[in-house]
């Protein structure tokens, strides 16, 4: 665990192709050190070729070599690699389903969903289902030793389906209850390991209260797992837009975890989550103070996409330039300001 004066300057990119490897190496041997990076999440989910149980892998992905030489050039470059894995939610795209429900539809927990309906948004596993794990931790344990890892990303964002009335196991039970026993659950494996868990904050936020959408804050019950869930995993507490920002930084520090505030694309919004955590750790309160663990910028459309559009290089009428551009300029604006501020 890193030391209470550390500061995270993380950057959130999705799992590279192999063909894209030369790029990715060069980009964190030069462009990140000199960015001030000092931690790298990679959301490899299923795009990595496993060897424990290869029917889960994404056809074209990377492999423990590429990523031996992801983690050689963090190394070199004083950055901390953190591979993710989403867990529970985001087991689907709308009507495409991931490696593990796809194989085993006797996990999800609602495999009758209609996908075809506008509202639906992606498929979740069932926590309530053992047979989950004996699935999942081999793929949690290759990721985790492939990256040399010391800690551990497991998502658990935007999670909807959840306490299922089709479920049998899950049906009437507590949605806050569910998900934070399956955040324990997870914590507990990766705690055996000697491996720090971090988490996605949204599920964690009473949207009600907050007045916040049901995107980064929850509406469907499980915002009371964020007094039941262990406090020494690392919240990512991500929104993206608000005016003024969103104030839960100083939730989550208020209640023991240590937070990292994740923006996107507005500089307003990235910069003034910037303040918050400057702001926790001036407390007079010491242990408060040592909540603010620092920044995590997000991409969300592929690490070669963000490396093209922090150099200039995409086309600006490619479908999504304009969102993967934003994103670029946010991070190199927050980062100026860290420099400025020095950390």
């Amino acid at each position: 665990m890193p030391a209470l004066n550390h500061f995270v300057k993380g950057l959130h990119v999705a799992a590279p192709g192999p063909a894209d490897m030369d790029a990715v190496v060069s980009f964190i041997e030069n462009e990140l050190p000199a960015e001030g990076v000092n931690t790298l999440v990679i959301e490899f989910n299923y795009s990595y070729a496993f060897k424990s149980v290869p029917e889960l892998a994404v056809p074209n992905s990377i492999g423990a070599k590429d990523a031996g030489r992801i983690v050689k050039a963090c190394s070199k470059s004083g950055i901390q690699l953190i591979p993710q894995f989403n867990c529970l939610g985001h087991q689907s795209w709308k009507e495409k389903t991931f490696p593990l429900l796809l194989k085993h539809p006797e996990l999800d927990e609602a495999p009758n969903a209609d996908t075809s309906l506008s509202d639906f948004y992606c498929r979740s596993w069932c926590p309530s289902n053992p047979a989950v794990h004996n699935m999942v931790f081999p793929l949690m344990d290759e990721l985790a030793v492939a990256c040399r890892a010391t800690a551990f990303h497991l998502g658990m964002d935007e999670v909807f389906i959840i306490a299922d009335d089709n479920c049998p196991r899950c049906r009437g039970k507590d949605p806050g209850e569910l998900f934070a026993g399956e955040v324990a659950v997870l914590h507990e494996h990766l705690a055996e390991a000697k491996l720090e868990a971090w988490i996605w904050g949204d599920r964690l936020i009473n949207s009600a209260l907050w007045g916040i959408s049901k995107w980064d804050a929850a509406a469907n019950g499980t915002h009371p797992a964020v007094d039941i869930v262990p406090e020494d995993i690392v919240i990512c507490d991500w929104h993206y837009t608000g005016d003024p920002p969103i104030a839960t930084p100083y939730f989550f520090a208020g209640k023991g975890f240590r937070v990292v505030p994740c923006p996107w694309r507005e500089q307003k919004v990235a910069l003034t989550q910037l303040e918050m955590v400057l702001d926790i750790r001036k407390s007079r309160d010491k242990q408060f103070a040592s909540k603010g663990l620092g920044m995590l910028q997000t991409t969300w459309y592929g690490f070669m996409n963000f490396i093209r559009g922090y150099k200039g290089e995409l086309p600006e009428n490619e479908k999504t330039s304009g969102q993967i551009l934003e994103s670029a300029a946010c991070f190199k604006a927050l980062f100026a300001r860290m420099r400025e501020v020095g950390l």
